[in-house]
């Protein structure tokens, strides 16, 4: 995962520790004692790259980075390639999943979106044991979905196998983020109106600025949202008219529930008080410009 700076329009509000040479100073201290942990310096003088041994222990080092009063942002984790022989090649994972019967049909299915290679099934009692050869990359972003698809009867444990020429495309994400249209302050007008379009991460008065993610779209495009329209106010106003506007409680999201849902163009924004999800480009402008390049 890259380290870097954070950049977001509520940069040094809520950290002590907000400098490259802060988060240099810490990651390079921590490598040192930690075998597993490798950080290395990029392109960027404000970011550096951090590589360790899966989500969980990149997780552990920005829960105490945070608790420490560190101020930072990372990216979307990425998997680390080998060549053997002149060929590039990715880690596989064997996942030896345990579930009951019912939801069978739907593991079988996300893991063959996931290039998952089924290599043992075998039934037990009323429970089924899967065990798949799948490419570790398609295993981010897994784990959360997996337990809400089998309503967390579902035990999932994975161990390193070997290593594979690379197996593809992998489509990690089947859903989009909604996106704060402007900077304000999150009005419950606003996010009922924006509720319809998808499950929303912030309650009423919650700061936030343009390009800040404030909800998913199962729809699997990002849509941009006004979460601080206000009412206009009329001259006739019916008893209780505000009461009527149901919010649905919104998702909060863990570091690693975050860690798990961005996509490449999308960074974590961490601090002492904060989770934030957001995009690379704020601007939305300028993000559909690159968006449209892209795709050109």
């Amino acid at each position: 995962m890259t380290f870097s700076v954070n950049n977001s329009p509520f940069a040094g509000r809520e950290g002590k520790y907000v400098t490259t040479r802060h988060i240099r100073d810490y990651l390079f201290k921590e490598a040192m004692k930690d075998m597993s942990l490798r950080v290395s310096e990029t392109d960027s003088a404000d970011s550096y790259n951090v590589a360790g041994r899966g989500e969980m222990h990149l997780s552990i080092l920005m829960e105490n980075m945070r608790r420490a009063g560190y101020e930072f942002m990372v990216s979307t984790p990425r998997i680390i390639y080998k060549e053997i022989d002149g060929v590039v090649c990715e880690p596989i994972d064997r996942a030896v999943i345990d579930v009951p019967q019912d939801y069978v049909s739907s593991v079988m299915e996300k893991m063959g979106y996931r290039k998952g290679e089924l290599v043992e099934m075998m039934p037990k009692g009323d429970r089924m044991h899967l065990e798949f050869l799948v490419p570790t990359r398609g295993l981010f972003g897994y784990k959360t979905e997996f337990l809400t698809d089998t309503r967390g009867e579902g035990v999932l444990n994975t161990i390193f196998e070997k290593y594979e020429p690379q197996k593809g495309e992998i489509q990690k994400r089947f859903t989009g983020s909604l996106i704060a249209y402007e900077d304000g302050e999150a009005t419950s007008y606003g996010l009922f109106n924006a509720q319809d379009r998808g499950v929303m991460f912030i309650d009423p008065a919650t700061k936030v600025y343009a390009g800040m993610l404030v909800g998913l779209s199962p729809k699997g495009d990002d849509i941009v949202v006004n979460v601080c329209k206000k009412k206009h106010l009329t001259a006739i106003r019916s008893a209780g008219a505000d009461e009527t506007l149901r919010l649905v409680p919104p998702k909060k999201m863990s570091l690693e529930e975050a860690i798990e849902f961005i996509a490449d163009d999308e960074l974590i924004e961490i601090t002492p008080k904060s989770i934030r999800l957001r995009k690379r480009i704020l601007d939305n402008a300028t993000r559909m410009k690159e968006k449209a390049k892209l795709k050109g």
